[in-house]
């Protein structure tokens, strides 16, 4: 259809108005303008589908996509850094990246969506972490940055283990995009533990004081309430409420091994 739509916004003009010639050539132009967009898009298709030459090329591709799609596009270039970590793409980690995208964009879910994260799953270049994490940073509040690196552990423990590899590519993400290390430690505990990951979910040593743990666990409380992102979908009220439970759930686990009233 590429090509056509210019003859069949004017002739629609044309036949509406009972042949003004105005119109013919307003819907001239309309259609043009859609077979514009159209052909662009489908050189973008068929780029991606090539592969593109550099890491900036990729760059350039994600700065394109974020105008059409804006955050859908922030959290697959991201989702496709964590899935490619272990130099193979788990179904387990694709059905939870599916899954997060229905529930947070609906009817708006598509397959452009999936098109653009095989786009960034199938380039032979690196993706550009730098650029996109700095990208991301200067457009979204820190409340949604620690959002998004909570939907990231999702991905990397989708399988079942959060690799050696995958941990330290959450951290290069969570530094670049200007997370702070105390809330880096707590998710990266709600989703990988050991002894003292209750501790450390709510930001404080296994040394502190009873006092120290009530006033710890009240600062994260207020930190991680869900209103923090009230303004996003569903799905990050969602997250935001796992985080929430996941810190209630820490304090609790504290005051029984201590005692505490």
């Amino acid at each position: 259809m590429t090509g056509l739509y210019k003859w069949i916004g004017a002739g629609l003009a044309l036949l509406v108005t009972e042949g003004s010639f105005i119109a013919g050539i307003l819907g001239f132009l309309v259609g043009s303008m859609i077979d514009n967009f159209s052909s662009q898009a489908q050189q973008e298709d068929k780029q991606s589908t090539r592969g593109f030459r550099s890491s900036q090329d990729i760059f350039e591709y994600y700065q394109r996509q974020t105008q059409r799609y804006d955050f859908p596009t922030m959290l697959l270039a991201l989702s496709a850094v964590i899935m490619k970590a272990d130099n193979r793409v788990m179904k387990s980690e694709l059905n939870y990246v599916k899954s997060f995208l229905r529930q947070q964009f609906g009817n708006q879910f598509t397959r452009h969506h999936l098109q653009t994260l095989k786009t960034f799953l199938d380039q032979p270049h690196s993706i550009p972490l730098q650029q996109i994490c700095h990208d991301i940073r200067m457009r979204t509040p820190q409340e949604v940055r620690i959002q998004l690196l909570h939907y990231l552990f999702g991905i990397a423990k989708a399988d079942g283990n959060v690799s050696t590899r995958e941990q330290s590519l959450l951290q290069q993400i969570s530094t670049l995009m200007g997370v702070p290390h105390m809330d880096f430690t707590s998710v990266q505990n709600m989703f990988y533990r050991d002894t003292e990951s209750d501790y450390k979910v709510l930001g404080i040593e296994k040394s502190a004081t009873n006092d120290e743990v009530k006033k710890a666990y009240r600062k994260m409380a207020l930190r991680y309430h869900p209103d923090k992102v009230a303004q996003m979908g569903e799905e990050y009220q969602k997250g935001a409420k796992e985080k929430f439970q996941k810190i209630q759930e820490a304090y609790e686990n504290i005051k029984k091994e201590r005692d505490m009233v």
